[in-house]
């Protein structure tokens, strides 16, 4: 068994996993809130099925990439859009996806649909305590939020935003376009009492493209290495093959 073809082979598809994450990120770099996927490389043991647990052979390893979601906050910008609401600390906005499930988001760049209602930039209701959080259509009076989320229009009282904050957020599954879905059952949602409320910023990505790019030219490099490992490989098993067919 050849395993140094093996081995180049997996380096390309972990080296590809990250072009991949650093394309996502690189797509979701103006999208307020969102949070960056992180790469990280190990080597896995393997070896061959005929090895036998009393074989002298130490084995040999072989590259994985395990991808994980970094969600330190981004940057605050005053936008002067009194729609638009940022977090401080580790919580995230509770929406209502079509599926009628519940969703978290960091992205706060909200607006009122035509029936009233607070919704995200994808048309998501976002949820209140009581539900989605809901107004009057046909007011013109101001929208304010504390900071603890208590929201009201002209004074008046319309609920309080659902702010979730996990014991372990990192357990959290992505759905792509800064929401994230509470799958695991071991998450654990908690109240919002470590984190704030702010009217009138946006949360800024928590990547870098100048980091990211920086990153694709890197990962990029690494697979053309590895691709050239393996066309060697493959060009000196072409060559053993050719001279144990040729006659003596």
């Amino acid at each position: 068994m050849e395993v140094s073809l093996y081995q180049a082979a997996a380096a390309m598809n972990a080296t590809e996993r990250w072009q991949e994450m650093i394309s996502d990120n690189l797509a979701t770099a103006s999208t307020p809130g969102a949070r960056k996927r992180e790469i990280s490389f190990s080597a896995i043991q393997a070896s061959l099925a005929s090895q036998t647990a009393s074989s002298t052979s130490s084995g040999f390893v072989i590259p994985s990439a395990n991808t994980v979601t970094n969600f330190q906050p981004g940057e605050l910008h005053a936008s002067g859009n009194a729609m638009d609401f940022a977090l401080e600390g580790p919580g995230f906005f509770s929406v209502q996806t079509p599926d009628g499930q519940p969703a978290y988001t960091r992205n706060g760049g909200f607006q009122l649909n035509s029936q009233g209602q607070l919704v995200t930039a994808l048309g998501f209701p976002v949820l209140g305590n009581a539900g989605p959080i809901q107004f009057d259509p046909g007011s013109s009076k101001p929208i304010t939020i504390s900071a603890t989320g208590d929201i009201s229009q002209g004074g008046e009282t319309k609920g309080k935003l659902q702010i979730t904050e996990f014991n372990k957020p990192g357990l959290l599954t992505g759905l792509g376009g800064g929401l994230f879905r509470a799958d695991d059952p071991s998450l654990k949602p908690t109240g919002s009492s470590n984190t704030q409320v702010r009217q009138g910023f946006v949360e800024s990505a928590n990547s870098s493209p100048t980091t990211e790019m920086a990153g694709l030219i890197t990962a990029m490099r690494m697979f053309e290495a590895n691709q050239k490992v393996l066309q060697m490989q493959s060009d000196r098993m072409s060559r053993e093959i050719t001279d144990l067919g040729s006659p003596s």
